[in-house]
Formats: structure tokens, sequence, C-alpha cells
């Protein structure tokens, strides 16, 4: 028998079966249909067939060889074990006329109204690790297979692994490594080890099935017994789906670069609803553009008014010369559709929708007509319900809130307006250096993937990090990150975990495929950092243009602490990355620059009381050996070596470094008093990411920097 999953699939097999159960209108297969589309998709399955009575059950169980396993078939009837319609080990024919009379009757008293097509009699599969494989339809990414611990423990353990199908074999292998009892398929305490090859073949097979034949919904092979001698599914059960979504819009990669650029890009906006009044968000918006030096034209738009802050203003948008790039809108949302109309005629690209007042408060029909006309028009929609927009290398501050102009290379992007403002005020308190801040609101048209498609290509933006609540297309989301990931980090905070969605699922897959365990994983699929909160999601795009890509896995710690060498070493651990263990000869040199009582090995303590040429010269050996891949830094505040003493003194010797082609991500942790604090600033903006009072988040910001080079392919090993 070939490998599960690469001989030819009998399609048309398949698909008889399918279209005779949509036809009577089932959504569930029965036991002998589900084989007929195992046995077309070579998935091991145990040799098998149906028993309309006792008698032909114990003649079935002759030819099949004892000792054999007897399950009710019903189309009603999905879950067979909840029913008493199981029953394992039957080694007698007196065994079978019992188990036989028993399972119809319960499966009579459980559900009196069911069909009952027979008794299924199968043979009874080999020994081995108890695995699930299976496939679920997700409301956000689709088709995704499933692999995870199997057996009656299942929804118990929820030891679960997604991607997305159709899975290659290299996803297939990384879910056998990403299950927490992963171990026990490598064998352990003598037993043999899984065939991975045939597992992996299983997985990828499963996945192409769900993939060809989407009226498939749900699919459940559990138990597969898996064994160094190759797997099989003990029991297949298949549900099929309603309707297909309806397919929604898309856009060639070249349209969004062109819409983009222009929304990004401007030569000329129009404020629709621009005002002289204080506190109307058309004036704040005004003021922002002209205050913020935006150097394109500026055409305010206001039936009642001639002039605004000293600047023609102009009925219509239909009365704006030429033709602007972007409309921003300030006007009450009832009046929205009718000047999207004329935005439309006019030929703008973008509108930028500030109001609110339209899904977020139930008002789906207004936000559906203002797609409607935009999709007549070809206009790009940014919101509605948003702040508004920041593009800091073009001047532009086009929002109702606070300006800000601090141009760098982290663009910033949100669901929520007051994680927008979160955003805005950590980046003026750090003086994170920002490409953009965008809001995105209810994501009527423009979302995260088109924002991932633009800052992927922007030359001024090295880290994007986004704030998102759901994805419209979580296929097109990871087709964008697939693309940025190897040129550029991708932060990700995914709000809302919660596992609601699987309540309603008729299988075991369907019921542990919970939201955010598919999102944790189809995101580090697509190469995604994803932050735990929103503190994390803004250090690690503040950090990780500031960090060099690592060249290995080899990290080393160099503390004046020995309490805070344990904290790190835990943070190492905690965030996936490796402790060097350290050479003979390498040890011998750290031991010559600190004291006798301190301790080498890795961390290497050079105790508190050091001067600051003991920091300098450990901190120059680190550099210098090609062997160590990145440091870890761990300062006590001391009077001997205060803390700016410290801050200069290592940005000095890093710098030293880089201007000789030695580029190593160098993070550290300063304990003391306040001082360490403007310590920790002066390390920051010169290439050092140092953070004061914790040894938790300078060594989360070097793990992600980590998990970005591997999901890039720059840095082989875990991922």
């Amino acid at each position: 028998m070939p490998l599960p999953g690469t001989a030819q699939p009998d399609q048309a097999a398949v698909r008889a079966v399918l279209d005779a159960a949509l036809a009577e209108g089932r959504s569930a297969l029965t036991a002998p249909e589900a084989k007929r589309i195992a046995d077309a998709y070579d998935i091991p399955v145990p040799a098998e067939a149906l028993a309309e009575c006792a008698d032909e059950a114990v003649a079935l169980a002759d030819r099949i060889g004892f000792p054999v396993a007897l399950k009710i078939v019903s189309p009603e009837i999905v879950h067979k074990t909840d029913a008493g319609g199981v029953r394992i080990g039957v080694a007698t024919h007196a065994e079978v006329r019992a188990a036989f009379t028993s399972i119809v009757a319960n499966a009579r008293r459980y559900a009196p109204d069911a069909t009952l097509l027979g008794v299924q009699v199968q043979q009874m599969v080999p020994a081995g690790t108890e695995v699930i494989v299976g496939m679920v339809t997700d409301p956000t990414f689709g088709k995704i297979v499933a692999f995870g611990l199997g057996g009656v423990l299942v929804e118990v353990l929820k030891d679960i692994t997604f991607r997305l199908a159709p899975a290659s074999e290299d996803d297939a292998l990384s879910m056998l490594d990403s299950i927490r009892a992963a171990e026990v398929l490598r064998g352990v305490r003598g037993g043999a080890a899984v065939d991975r090859t045939t597992l992996s073949h299983l997985i990828v097979g499963v996945s192409q099935l769900a993939a060809d034949f989407p009226e498939i919904a749900e699919i459940d092979l559990n138990p597969v017994f898996a064994s160094a001698d190759g797997v099989m599914a003990a029991d297949v059960r298949i549900l099929l789906g309603g309707p297909a979504p309806a397919p929604r819009r898309s856009y060639s990669r070249s349209e969004i670069l062109t819409s983009m650029r222009r929304l990004m890009q401007p030569r000329s906006v129009a404020v629709i609803g621009a005002s002289n009044e204080e506190g109307k968000i058309g004036n704040s918006v005004m003021k922002n553009l002209v205050a913020g030096g935006f150097p394109g034209d500026i055409h305010p738009v206001n039936r009642k008014a001639d002039d605004i802050l000293g600047r023609k203003a102009y009925k219509s948008v239909m009365d704006v010369p030429g033709e602007p790039d972007v409309a921003v809108f300030a006007i009450p949302a009832q009046f929205v559709a009718a000047a999207l109309e004329e935005v439309g005629r006019k030929g703008i690209p973008n509108a930028v929708l500030i109001p609110s007042g339209f899904a977020e408060t139930g008002e789906q029909a207004m936000q559906d007509e203002l797609v409607a006309i935009a999709e007549r028009y070809g206009v790009r929609l940014l919101g509605p319900n948003i702040y508004g927009y920041y593009s800091t290398w073009h001047d532009l501050c086009a929002t109702f809130c606070t300006p800000y102009d601090v141009k760098g290379g982290v663009a910033l992007t949100s669901q929520s307006g007051g994680i927008g403002m979160a955003i805005l005020g950590f980046a003026r308190t750090t003086r994170t250096g920002v490409s953009a801040i965008v809001g995105l609101g209810n994501k009527s048209d423009l979302d995260e993937d088109d924002l991932l498609t633009w800052f992927g290509e922007d030359p001024n933006t090295q880290c994007i990090a986004m704030h998102l609540e759901d994805l419209k297309d979580g296929r097109a989301f990871v087709d964008a990150a697939r693309a940025t990931v190897p040129k550029k980090p991708v932060v990700v905070l995914k709000a809302g975990r919660t596992s609601a969605g699987a309540k309603a699922a008729g299988s075991h897959t369907g019921a542990l495929a919970g939201d955010d365990a598919v999102y944790e994983d189809i995101l580090k699929q697509a190469g995604v950092i994803r932050a735990p909160g929103l503190s994390e999601m803004l250090e690690y795009a503040r950090a990780l243009p500031v960090l060099p890509t690592p060249k290995g896995d080899n990290v080393v710690i160099i503390t004046g602490a020995g309490g805070s060498g344990v904290l790190l070493s835990d943070a190492i651990v905690d965030n996936g990355l490796s402790l060097m263990e350290i050479p003979d000869d390498l040890d011998a040199a750290f031991k010559a620059f600190i004291p006798p009582f301190g301790a080498a090995g890795n961390p290497i303590d050079i105790t508190g009381g050091e001067p600051p040429s003991t920091y300098e010269a450990t901190i120059r050996l680190g550099l210098e050996d090609p062997r160590i891949h990145s440091l870890v830094l761990g300062y006590w505040h001391t009077i001997v070596t205060p803390p700016m003493v410290f801050a200069e003194l290592t940005a000095r010797v890093v710098e030293e470094f880089r201007l000789r082609g030695i580029q190593k991500p160098v993070v550290a942790s300063l304990a003391g008093d306040v001082e360490v604090e403007e310590a920790c600033q002066y390390l920051f903006e010169r290439g050092v990411v140092a953070y004061p009072y914790t040894t938790e988040k300078p060594v989360a910001a070097l793990g992600a920097k980590y998990r970005w080079a591997r999901a890039a392919g720059l840095l082989g090993g875990r991922t």
C-alpha cells in the first residue's frame, strides 16, 4: 500500500458518495460511506463490513478475524460512543451476538427516531499511540487541518495544533513537533517512535481531501493508532457543510499598491466637513493637516463657508480643482453616502471615513451602502469609525487626535480608536519613530492585508505592528504576511481569546478548534510574531528595528548580580532561546576579567562591585568571540559603576564593533534607582535594547527577534 496521500486519489468515487448524501439532504456520512472516501484517498482504515442482523455479524467477524469491534451505523447518530453504540475487543461468536443486540437496543433508546442501517463489524486496530487527525472549516481561515493526541481524552487534554489546508509535508512534520506531547511520538521509556513519514503523509492526505471538496465541513480520524509500523484510523467521521460564503471582492497586488501609494503619499487632500468651529472633528483634521506641514494641496469642503483656516472652501467636492488623492470625511453618518457618491464621480481613489454610527452600532445596511457605492466607482474605503491616519514621512496628519511627527521605521495599525491613542502615547513617551499610524475601525474595505502589502514594500517601514480583533479574510492576510515576513517583522496583537465558535461543532476536531487556538497556530504558520498583550506589541515594534539579526542560537548572559542572572536565565528558557554551553577556553578567558568570587559559566557573574573596566572587558569578549551570537546584560546600580557610565561604555563598545562589521543583538536589564531609566533610554537610542526594573522585557524582545529571523529563513533551527 502506498504512503497515505501519495497515490493519485479517486476523486470520482468521493464525488459519487458526496452527491448521494447531499441529494438526501444529509449533513453526515455513514461509516461505510466514510470508509469509501478514506479508501479513495489511501487513508488506512481497518477491514470492515455492514451487518444487518446478528447472524450476519457473526459471519463477518469470522471472515475478518477475531477480535473485532462493532459500531452502530446511523445517519442521525454521529457520536456513536455517546449512544452506547460501540463495543471493542469482541472475541467470540457469542460475544458478537450479544454485542449486536446490545448496540441496537442502546441506539434505539438514545435516538428512537433514528434510521438504523445496521452494525459495522470492524477489524481491531493494531496497538499504537492514539492521535487525532482532522479538518474543520474555520470562518476566518477556511479549511484547516488539525493534529494532536487522540482517543477518549482528546477533548480533555486538548493537545492539538492547526495549519491551513492543504498542508505541505513540512507543515505536517512541524505539527508533529508542535503538540505538548511531541516527545511521546519520538518514543519514551523504551517505546518505539512512531513512523513520522507515514503520519505526516496522512495529515497531508486529509488536508488535500478537504481542499479538493469544499462541501466537506469537518473530518475526524479519531483515534488514529500510530506506531513504528505505520498508522491506521480506527474511526472516520465526515460532516458536510452548507453553501460556501459569497466571495469577497479582491484586488491584485498591483491594484493594492497603486491605491495605497496615493493614500499614504498623497499630493492633494480634500476634507469633507472641514470647519472653522473649535471642537469639531472637521476643525481638528484641518488644523492637523495645516500645522503638520503637509506639503500638498489641502481643500476644505463645507457648504456654508467660503474660507477655512485661511484656505478657500468649496461647496462640494465636485468643485475642488484637480483630482485629490484622498477625501477625509468629517461629517455625520447620515450624510456620508451622498458625499461618497460625489467622491466617486470626482474620481478620488481613497475615502477616509472618520464618522461612527455604522456597523458598530448595528447599522450594517448603512455601511453596506457605502461599500456598494465605493465598489461602483472604484473608491477604496478606510474605516468607517476611525481616528484617521498618520503618514509621517509625508508630513500627513489626517486625524482629529493629537499630532505626531517623529519619523522612524515602525508602522502601527489598530482596529480600535482607544488602542490607537495608546499607540500614540507610547510612541511619544518612548520617542519611537514611526512611518505611519493607521486606524482601521470597521474595516468595510481596506484591512490588514492591504496595509501589509503596502508596508512590506515601503522603504520607510522596518517593522509592522498590528492590533486586530478579527480578520475579514484570514487567507489573504496569511498570503500578505508570507510575502512581507522575509523582508521585515510583522507583530500582531490579536484580541478576543474565545472558543465560543467551537460550541456548535459536530466533531472532536471542531470542538477543539476554538478561535484563539486557530489564530495562534495559523499566525505562527504565517511567520507572524504574536504579542501576548498591548505592552508587548508596542515594545516588540520599538525593539525589533534596533536589534541586528542574530547569526546563531548561542546566547550569553553577563551580569553584575547573581539574582538577575537567575531570572534572566529563566527568561531565556521561557522565550525559547538557548543559553550557550561555554567551552573551556572561553570560560578561562572570562575568568581572567572577573574576581575570584565571581562565576564564569553562563550566566557570567562579574559581581556587583566591579568597576567599569570589568563590564567593558567582558562585553568586548562577548562581542569578539564568533561562537557567541547574542548578549544579555544584567546591570546592578552601584556607585562604583553608575548607570550612565555603564550605558555610555556599553553603547561605545557596541558601536565600535558595528563599525568593524561585527553586529550582534545586545539587550540589557538595568536594576537600580531612577537613574537607570535615563540610562535605558540612552542605550535604546544607540542600538542596545534596554529596560529598567525588569529581566523579562529585554529577553522577550530578543526572543521576538529570533522568532522573526527563523520565520524569515535567516536562522535555522527551531520555529
